[in-house]
């Protein structure tokens, strides 16, 4: 059973991202607030649940949080400003959307921006210790493999159905015979060779 609270006495949200190794796609971010005394006991890291499951709870956790949101940085800007300071902007995003401020943040990792001054703890594999930090790592990845699946409406030839933007073989297949989508991270090594393709035809 994943812990509670990490501050105690304060209004916490937990965040996570998901994306962050991907070629395309934005990056997504969630915070969340649950509830003092709230348990889930099937809350868990997200990547250790099947798509039902997180789908279920994203339902779950949207219902009973004080408060939740999602930040999204896009692959133009993490072009721009590298994606581990798009991950925590996307974070800082979903912080500022959230409807009860809150007087601290928990994040999964060992790395984030101070937001708005708040105490923060990183915790490593957060998203399988805390219950707030589960909660958003399951609103980040579902609503982020959502906006894959409709992007892969538009971009069939490279598999996002199946992997979401993230590198795999039939993804960087894609690449090789079509070239780069709008969507690609163009900072990224697409094909693995470690060659970056700012100048790669689209």
């Amino acid at each position: 059973m994943l812990e509670g609270h990490y501050f105690d006495g304060l209004v916490e949200a937990g965040c996570d991202e998901a994306g962050r190794g991907c070629l395309a796609g934005s990056v997504y971010a969630a915070a969340v607030i649950l509830p003092p005394g709230y348990d889930n006991p099937d809350l868990n890291d997200s990547k250790k649940l099947t798509a039902a499951r997180r789908n279920a709870l994203r339902r779950q956790i949207e219902r009973d949080a004080l408060a939740w949101a999602v930040g999204i940085v896009t692959p133009e800007e993490i072009d721009s400003i590298n994606i581990l300071r798009a991950s925590f902007l996307a974070m800082h995003r979903a912080l500022d959307q959230l409807a009860v401020r809150p007087q601290a943040v928990i994040v999964d990792g060992n790395r984030f921006v101070p937001y708005q001054n708040l105490p923060y703890a990183t915790i490593v594999k957060g998203d399988g210790k805390y219950q707030a930090i589960a909660a958003a790592s399951i609103l980040a990845k579902t609503y982020r493999d959502d906006y894959m699946d409709a992007l892969a409406e538009e971009y069939p030839f490279y598999d996002w159905k199946s992997n979401k933007g993230y590198p795999t073989k039939a993804h960087r297949e894609g690449i090789r015979q079509h070239g780069i989508s709008p969507y690609h991270r163009k900072s990224y090594n697409l094909l693995g060779d470690g060659q970056l393709f700012f100048d790669f035809k689209e």
